[in-house]
């Protein structure tokens, strides 16, 4: 095994509309090289495709504060794993805490501040309006859209799998990610200055939710713990497409790597 005998805390925390089911696999993996793997399901997750109303304004904040009682009761510093939203959340608990040892943010949401680099982005966030008050309500999976954007590089048949899991969202904290400059609470900001770990940010040369050019812009923010790379033939399922366990390998690198900063 790559890291010393004192299994390492990692939480794999998972993006909009999954549940801890969307790392799954990457359990075993991690496992066999070391690290004690905690796969959190963000609140209201786990209630299928109907959850209680007041999912729909759940904010950024509500999570990012269950993810850290999680990580008061592991009680020891952890590494992140993010993706997507989750890729956020990581983000803003390295700011907050001084007991994380690195992140990997995989296809990450911006925080606060971060311009969007393609017109895409822009219409996708104009798009949520069609819906109304869209940041009041649960938010609920769209087939269309995960298959033409998120699950594009799978199977027709793992993408059924796949989606046949999806669980609605909140809206208030979509509204969070997509529609920052309107929060008033500034829920999605991340105090950059305050981050003291290693942040690697990996995406998909195909990704058109959060873009090659936006997630540079996101870790070029952390300055010199920051670190992008740019994962040619992925999409935005980085996290399952085929070719993940390369990248979850670059990832345990990564981990090792600052463990040994650290020490």
């Amino acid at each position: 095994s790559r890291m010393s005998a004192a299994r390492l805390p990692v939480v794999m925390i998972h993006g909009a509309f999954c549940g801890g089911w969307a790392f799954a696999h990457w359990r075993a993996i991690f496992e066999a090289n070391g690290f004690a793997v905690h796969l959190p399901t963000l609140r209201l997750h786990d209630c299928g495709r109907h959850p209680p109303d007041v999912l729909g304004t759940t904010s950024l904040l509500d999570y990012a504060a269950d993810m850290e009682k999680l990580l008061d009761k592991i009680g020891k510093p952890a590494f992140l794993i993010g993706h997507s939203m989750g890729g956020l959340l990581a983000q803003m608990l390295a700011a907050r805490r001084s007991d994380i040892r690195g992140v990997a943010c995989m296809a990450p949401s911006a925080p606060y501040g971060v311009l969007p680099s393609t017109p895409f982005e822009i219409a996708s966030a104009q798009a949520l309006y069609l819906a109304g008050e869209f940041w009041k309500h649960p938010l609920v999976p769209d087939r269309g859209i995960a298959f033409a954007n998120a699950l594009d590089r799978l199977s027709d048949k793992e993408r059924a799998e796949i989606f046949a899991h999806f669980v609605p969202e909140s809206g208030l904290a979509t509204f969070e990610i997509m529609h920052w400059p309107m929060d008033a609470k500034r829920a999605s900001s991340v105090d950059a200055a305050r981050v003291t770990c290693p942040v690697l940010c990996l995406t998909g040369a195909r990704d058109r939710l959060n873009p090659p050019g936006t997630v540079r812009s996101i870790a070029r923010r952390y300055r010199a713990l920051g670190h992008f790379e740019e994962v040619p033939q992925h999409s935005h399922w980085l996290i399952g497409e085929p070719g993940w366990e390369k990248i979850a390998r670059r990832v345990m690198d990564f981990f090792a790597q600052a463990a040994e900063r650290a020490a």
